[in-house]
């Protein structure tokens, strides 16, 4: 990139020094005084730290800027500089003798390797300005119908009741379903900790049962099993990005009169059957953390096509408050609200998703094709029938004794990569809800996470794949 394009006079207002940064995705603008010499730096979080210590969108840069910036003369002196802060740093100005910029250095192929970052290259800063400067901040606001509307809709259900995160969405849904003490919910051993959490909040006892070997979503065989009059409700995974069999569940929740509260948090956009995950559920759950497939920051959200429960839903949600009747409360109930803020870079995030699946589906493939080449490497199948995988994170398995290995060769080269999730049943705190999981052991001491990001590329991958390859041989050879 042409490095003008990130510099700003000293006489910018800080909402053109934001437009500045938002058009180069770099994160930081250079200041430059009248003989354009560099005099500061200003980063998204000098802008964010301005603002919210009470800075107008008006005022000048200058006054908010980093006067004590790093700064290097060539592209050799930047590595040690960004060496020396462990890559904090991720842009620093070259400039000459007389503090002109000549150009910039930025994080690249030699330097740290992200697991997860967001894309926000669409109207992601565009719709946040337009909700700041409404000044509807709160969870009142145009963005949060427009978002749960656009979004329930995506996944083909009629209702979506935003939420402050993905684990508030799914206790939401599991108290609008009446689930509580002496009921008995059904979970997989490998899952994120807030699937059982949420079963816990309401009283409920949780269930853990295995995963299939091959899918690492829960074992439908292991569901049925776990079936006592006590059962109310499953909560499948979508585990990386990877649907459930949704069929063998439905059927099983049917037979049984179990509630389905689908756990979608990593598989925005996959599909079982040509439909989507989110479909299939009284109450599915997504979240939209950062390292999501499109995400809000914090936030989640509950799509049904019940009318009956949207509203219950909603009132929960608010507080537990009357839709008719200000300030009169009906039942007890939570502050679970989305803030417009955060629904409006949902809103734009969900404009580009098909954008952002597409380039995730194209970076695994990458991965694919250059792992096929390393021996003791087994990435995230995608053939089953029936089912459509979406590549959350890209994700593999190497034989046990080898992973943490693997890890750690990886995190000396700055690459952040990381492990499966615990077993839930490996952990002291639930180990009293498990039945037998011997294949969720097995998988979880296997499986780690590679970078998934927009910056990879095949030549990173190329190196992670140098990295591994030369391990596992020489592990295979002693």
């Amino acid at each position: 990139m042409d490095c003008t394009k990130l510099i700003c006079s000293k006489n910018s207002m800080i909402k053109d020094v934001m437009t500045c940064i938002d058009n180069s995705a770099k994160g930081t603008a250079f200041i430059v005084d009248d003989d354009k010499k560099i005099v500061g730096v200003a980063t998204d979080g000098d802008i964010r730290r301005a603002l919210l210590n009470g800075a107008g969108l008006k005022e000048n840069i200058k006054t908010y800027m980093n006067r004590n910036f790093i700064y290097a003369s060539d592209p050799v002196e930047a590595q040690r500089i960004f060496q020396q802060y462990e890559w904090k740093i991720k842009v620093i100005p070259l400039v000459d003798g007389q503090m002109h910029i000549k150009d910039y250095a930025e994080c690249n192929d030699s330097q740290h390797m992200a697991l997860a970052q967001p894309q926000l290259n669409g109207n992601e800063y565009k719709y946040l300005m337009d909700a700041f400067l409404s000044t509807w901040i709160s969870s009142t606001g145009k963005y949060v119908t427009q978002f749960e509307e656009t979004f329930s809709k995506y996944c083909g259900v009629r209702y979506g009741v935003a939420t402050s995160n993905g684990t508030t969405a799914l206790h939401l849904a599991l108290t609008a379903l009446g689930i509580g003490e002496g009921d008995e919910v059904i979970v997989p051993d490998i899952t994120f900790a807030a699937t059982i959490n949420a079963v816990i909040y309401t009283g409920a006892t949780p269930v853990i049962v295995d995963i299939e070997k091959d899918s690492w979503c829960i074992d439908p065989n292991e569901i049925e099993k776990a079936v006592t009059s006590k059962t109310k409700a499953v909560i499948p995974v979508h585990i990386y990005g990877q649907p459930c069999d949704m069929g063998r569940i439905s059927d099983i929740a049917k037979k049984n009169n179990l509630y389905i509260v689908e756990d979608c948090a990593e598989a925005h956009g996959a599909e079982w059957d040509g439909r989507k995950v989110g479909s299939f559920g009284i109450i599915s759950c997504f979240s939209f953390f950062g390292n999501k497939v499109i995400t809000t920051g914090e936030g989640g959200m509950c799509v049904t096509n019940s009318d009956a429960l949207n509203e219950k839903m909603r009132i929960l949600r608010d507080h537990g408050m009357s839709r008719e009747r200000k300030y009169y409360h009906e039942v007890v109930g939570f502050n679970y609200r989305m803030t417009n803020l955060q629904a409006a870079i949902g809103l734009a995030q969900l404009e580009h998703i098909d954008e952002i699946l597409n380039w995730r589906y194209s970076l695994e493939e990458e991965y694919q094709k250059v792992f096929l080449e390393i021996q003791g490497v087994w990435m995230q199948k995608n053939n089953f029938k029936d089912r459509k995988k979406i590549a959350w994170l890209v994700s593999a398995l190497v034989d046990e004794d080898k992973r943490e290995g693997v890890l750690q060769k990886l995190k000396e080269n700055n690459i952040d990569a990381r492990p499966f999730f615990t077993p839930l049943s490996e952990m002291e705190i639930y180990r009293e809800y498990a039945k037998d999981c011997v294949v969720s052991k097995r998988i979880s001491k296997m499986g780690l996470n590679l970078p998934t990001t927009y910056e990879m590329n095949e030549d990173k991958i190329k190196k992670i794949a140098v990295i591994m390859n030369e391990l596992l041989c020489s592990q295979e050879n002693t």
